[in-house]
């Protein structure tokens, strides 16, 4: 059949399906965004068509010089440059309009020049990299406390570095950006907000949710390092200890002085049960920091609808932990002496923090101790005035299409790291914590969502400055990729080997230590984890010096919490009134905790405690002023306590002595012998027990032969024939032998339903002296 199409009507109609999409399909964009300086691109979703012939515009008026359109990308190339400091949109004319986002185009800027102030020669030279705005302005204040500064235009260079510089003497002053940019569209452009320099080495800071902070300008201050060069471990030897700067030492029973407690000089104080003698005591020889870069301490109020997130999570409105940073290069000002969170009142104003920070780590130095730095890097401070989000948000930040911050991280935003400033800015960091502090490593938070090309530079700067210096990631976040940071030469947390041993959940999933299996764990697994975790086993690692093991960490319950609720003892639902009675061990609980740490202890990598697991201690909710009803419950996620459910109580590390002194015998037994630090999986031979939940393997290597046997049955006492010789035993259920009081056995020994033992094989006399 012909049909004769000779009506106007039908005429135009036929000549806009083929200049505008069909509309019976709704046209959606998935982004639209300014790649280069000359180029935009538009992204369709999923069955949006647009025709070739359909008409573009870019506003404010930009000349299209071509369009291409390739399936559902859309590229436009203009004859003229984008201005970074104008908004831009694209018109498809009947169909919409979208703002354009600048995204690749902001990639193609990069300066060299030094960032922050920097006095070269007589003239102070301040220097911001803010390439979108329209204007910025340097503020000067005589006083911390003053509102109002002596304000200077800046210029811009070429490459979106702002500039000042004067030879007026401005020591003992501070400082601070007015930025100003385009508005609309999410921008965080705003001018009545002074910011402190994101290259701040110290800054001080009001207390308040919004942190506002200006940036210190001090005379140069000679510290005595007294030679250190910082310590040098082997990945393998190291013994790592997570602590809170605060934790440590705020309790009463640490016996630091009141006015030092939670400081850095407390943490440092000699005549104290806490702190840097406690953990000189127990034997490890690092300390991991929780977050002491300047962070948010105080989070937005409780249950106020007057503010822009209405808070029904937090009846602390703190932030302990500190993984909200705000100040990449500045220490923790709170930490300091004088340091407080009264409101209303200010910390870091002298300066002081960087003194007594270098003192801490020159301290732990001294006990050959190394220091090493949990870092924040994937995501900044959520709720305050963060320079980063005030100079440049579209250039700091992945963003959604619709120009909000994307949050992978949970913690309201995350890092552009893949650009090169911000790269730059991070490594800097980096190197600067390494060169003025001495710090001897770093364990990045969430370091999978850090770019792959940024790991790898932060790896080669960071070694080329210390071919020794300890670089561990957290490898998850918006993914799980600790053999791809293996590749990298990045050592990362062993969460199978936790998950293995302990479990991921007390209450239904249980590892070994509980003769359970779960997460698809087997006894060829748990080999695995003994032995390295390496990939040519089925593991994650390149190499076993990559391997972190570890069993808790601040994250979810302490391994204490763990084992009361997995054996049952409390009820994640009750409330604990008799702490006393609630840290006792009971005989199953102390067996449990020995066979974990046995466990943890002999097998190959390195190896992490967290601070209070050496006497299982518990995160109980103290009852405080703040409006909690789950005081008295057992905490698993206290990031925002600062108070005794956190603070370490050493009278508690008195009660269960008798678990801590295991903890320190076996870290003597790791240092002594090299077989539990140093050995590869062909040292390794593993007998068939006939029970799965009874592990016994012996390794040999220059510093002897070993017997390590694990039961982890928790109804059935082992027995296992010794091999042929005499055998010294160095550690059982009840203690770990000083070197040469352990019984010499030969035939058969018996393993106690949860528990373990070590022996060594003896081969002269002078062995048995030892």
């Amino acid at each position: 059949m012909k049909i004769k199409m000779r009506s106007p009507i039908i005429m135009l109609f036929l000549s806009l399906l083929i200049l505008f999409p069909l509309r019976g399909k709704e046209f959606k964009i998935a982004w639209a965004k300014i790649q280069a300086p000359r180029e935009a691109e538009l992204r369709l979703e999923e069955g949006s068509v647009l025709n070739s012939e359909a008409s573009i515009h870019i506003t404010p008026m930009m000349r299209i010089e071509s369009i291409n359109i390739q399936g559902n990308k859309i590229r436009i190339r203009t004859s003229q440059s984008f201005r970074l400091d104008t908004h831009y949109y694209v018109e498809i004319e009947n169909v919409g309009r979208w703002f354009l986002q600048p995204d690749g185009i902001l990639d193609s800027l990069y300066s060299a020049k030094p960032l922050g102030l920097n006095v070269e020669g007589k003239r102070f030279v301040f220097r911001v990299f803010a390439p979108r705005a329209k204007w910025v302005r340097l503020v000067l204040f005589d006083d911390y406390h003053e509102a109002d500064g002596r304000e200077y235009r800046m210029q811009r260079d070429k490459d979106g570095v702002w500039e000042f510089s004067t030879v007026e003497n401005l020591y003992e002053q501070f400082y601070g950006y007015r930025v100003w940019g385009p508005e609309g569209e999410g921008e965080f452009f705003d001018s009545t907000v002074v910011v402190a320099d994101p290259y701040s080495p110290a800054v001080v800071t009001f207390n308040h949710y919004t942190h506002p902070a200006k940036t210190l300008i001090l005379k140069p201050e000679p510290f005595d390092w007294m030679d250190d060069k910082g310590v040098a471990i082997a990945p393998r030897d190291l013994v790592i200890y997570e602590m809170h700067i605060r934790d440590m030492t705020a309790h009463p029973s640490s016996g630091v002085p009141e006015e030092l407690r939670g400081t850095y000089r407390g943490l440092i104080y000699p005549e104290q049960r806490g702190g840097l003698p406690y953990i000189k005591d127990l034997g490890v020889n690092a300390v991991e920091l929780l977050p002491a870069q300047d962070f948010a301490n105080i989070e937005i109020p409780y249950r106020d609808s007057t503010t822009w997130i209405f808070n029904t999570w937090n009846p602390y409105e703190r932030n302990h932990w500190g993984y909200m940073t705000s100040y990449f290069f500045a220490p923790e000002s709170y930490y300091a002496t004088g340091g407080t969170m009264e409101r209303g009142q200010y910390n870091g104003y002298d300066g002081r923090q960087i003194r007594e920070f270098k003192e801490m780590v020159r301290a732990f130095h001294q006990d050959s101790i190394a220091v090493l730095m949990d870092v924040v890097y994937n995501h900044v401070s959520q709720y305050d005035y963060n320079p980063l989000k005030y100079i440049d948000k579209f250039y700091y930040f992945r963003l959604t299409p619709d120009c909000e911050f994307e949050s992978v991280s949970g913690c309201g935003n995350d890092l552009k790291t893949e650009r090169p400033m911000t790269r730059r800015l991070i490594i800097e960091s980096v190197l600067h914590w390494m060169k003025e502090y001495h710090i001897d490593g770093f364990r990045f938070d969430l370091a999978n969502l850090l770019d792959r090309e940024t790991c790898r530079q932060i790896l080669k700067a960071a070694r080329n400055l210390n071919p020794d210096v300890i670089i561990i990631a957290e490898p998850w976040g918006g993914g799980y990729a600790p053999d791809v940071f293996s590749d990298m030469g990045w050592a990362s947390w062993n969460d199978q080997f936790r998950n293995g041993f302990k479990g991921w959940n007390p209450h239904n999933d249980r590892g070994f230590i509980f003769n359970e299996w779960q997460n698809n764990n087997t006894p060829s697994s748990i080999r695995r984890y003994i032995t390295g975790s390496l990939k040519d086993w089925g593991g994650q690692y390149r190499l076993i010096e990559h391997s972190v093991n570890y069993l808790a960490s601040h994250d979810d319950h302490t391994l204490g919490d763990f084992i009361r609720l997995a054996l049952n003892k409390v009820d994640e639902q009750q409330r604990i009134l008799d702490m006393e009675s609630h840290m006792r061990l009971t005989s199953e609980e102390l067996r449990t905790h020995k066979l974990a740490a046995l466990a943890l202890l002999t097998s190959q990598g390195m190896v992490m405690l967290h601070e209070g697991q050496e006497f299982a201690r518990s995160k109980v909710i103290a009852k405080t002023t703040a409006p909690d009803s789950n005081w008295g419950k057992i905490d698993h996620n206290s990031y925002e306590k600062d108070n005794e459910t956190n603070w370490l109580n050493y009278r508690y590390a008195e009660m269960n002595s008798n678990l801590r002194e295991y903890y320190r015998g076996l870290i003597r037994l790791r240092k002594r012998f090299s077989a539990f630090r140093q050995a590869s999986p062909s040292q390794f031979m593993f007998y068939d027990t006939g029970n799965d939940f009874f592990v016994v393997y012996q390794i040999r290597d220059r510093s002897g032969a070993f017997l390590v046997l694990l039961n982890g049955d928790k109804v059935n006492n082992e027995k296992f024939s010794l091999p042929e010789g005499e055998w010294q035993l160095l550690a059982d259920v009840n203690t770990v032998y000083s070197p040469g009081a352990g019984k010499l056995l030969s035939g058969e020994i018996s393993i106690p339903a949860t528990s373990g033992a070590i022996l060594r094989k003896m081969s002269s006399n002078r062995e048995r002296e030892q």
